[in-house]
């Protein structure tokens, strides 16, 4: 079990550990709700340093990533940041990520946690343009700092305007007294905010910088599970769940990153695949009555027959009601379209709904 450089902070805190993608990470502190509450109202700091990082770089860095993903990354500039995904050659996706363009042929990849060793086998194995490539992952921390109050509470740490910075847009500069960090305006959650990317052995001071400046805003440590409840509510696909190896990008209704005025892994599938209409398709759906949906559950229509099953869900802080997310054939998937989620021995109705479930 691998530790991040906060660890031992996280335990004096109380926070409860649990083991997340090969990393002992805090799952909560004072309780889901609370936590959840925290970051839409106020704001909170999630340690998500078991995150990945790629750098790739070089002449032929961005021949790479086009290659190996679904967004078209020759649109970004230096300081923009973009969301993608790899596909990989059945139709499926290796995993999605955000790309950061740092400056002109270099380039960091952020991916996901459990993930890092085969998506860095995946790129290497399409790398035959010579693109030079580091994984970073083992050396770099990465705070998400949440909430409609973030910009306020931390600008007293910095001398970049961060009410400047445009959603996903970053800018490398200073940061609780340590000089080229990324501050970057992404993030999980859908109450604004940024994620900062330093080096293990800065995070700490960067921690107790942000928890000082955020003192008179009521900053508090946030969990994972608080996490999980945040992204679910604004319809963020999470990979292993609505996404993995046999979910195409057009099915899970990420066709908005996935472009084809280039060639990339698979793309001529995926194009036929968006001209004839998936045969599935990722749904998010809200409980008509009592109940909370778990990630497994059979999605059934009106007769009692398995249509579906649910890939993410849970009873929403926000809205105190149960919503999820599941793959339904086509047909079941238009909006306001009625289905039921098999909760033990009852038949749930539930409501197909447009995303976000959080409208703010």
């Amino acid at each position: 079990m691998k530790n991040t450089a906060l660890t031992s902070t996280h335990e004096a805190l109380g926070a409860k550990m649990v083991p997340f993608a090969g990393y002992n990470m805090p799952v909560q502190y004072e309780g889901v709700n609370i936590e959840h509450e925290t970051v839409r109202n106020g704001v909170g700091v999630f340690d998500v340093s078991h995150m990945g990082e790629f750098l790739i770089e070089g002449e032929h860095a961005l021949d790479l990533i086009q290659k190996v993903s679904s967004n078209d990354a020759s649109k970004l500039t230096i300081g923009k940041a973009q969301y993608s995904c790899l596909p990989n050659d059945d139709g499926g996706i290796v995993d999605d990520l955000i790309i950061y363009k740092i400056k002109e042929e270099t380039y960091l990849l952020v991916v996901n946690a459990s993930n890092i060793e085969k998506d860095w086998n995946w790129i290497q194995s399409k790398n035959d343009m010579g693109a030079t490539m580091r994984d970073l992952s083992e050396d770099y921390s990465l705070l998400a700092i949440q909430g409609p109050k973030a910009i306020e509470a931390m600008q007293a740490i910095t001398s970049q305007d961060l009410s400047a910075i445009k959603f996903y847009n970053f800018v490398v500069g200073d940061f609780a007294g340590i000089d080229h960090v990324i501050i970057s305006a992404t993030g999980y959650t859908g109450s604004g905010g940024f994620e900062i990317y330093c080096k293990n052995s800065e995070v700490k001071q960067v921690w107790d910088s942000v928890f000082k400046a955020g003192a008179d805003y009521g900053i508090k440590p946030i969990g994972l599970a608080a996490r999980d409840t945040l992204r679910l509510e604004m319809g963020y696909c999470l990979y292993g769940n609505d996404i993995d190896d046999t979910t195409s990008p057009i099915e899970a209704g990420l066709g908005w990153i996935t472009k084809f005025t280039k060639d990339f892994t698979n793309s001529e599938n995926l194009k036929a695949q968006k001209e004839r209409g998936a045969k599935r398709k990722l749904i998010a759906f809200q409980l008509d009555e009592r109940g909370i949906p778990r990630q497994g559950y059979d999605i059934v229509d009106s007769n009692g027959n398995k249509i579906g099953n649910v890939t993410s869900g849970t009873m929403s802080p926000s809205l105190g009601i149960g919503i999820g997310l599941g793959y339904v054939p086509s047909v079941f998937a238009a909006v306001d379209s009625k289905i039921n989620i098999q909760i033990r021995k009852n038949a749930v109705p539930a409501t197909v709904i447009k995303l976000p479930f959080y409208k703010g």
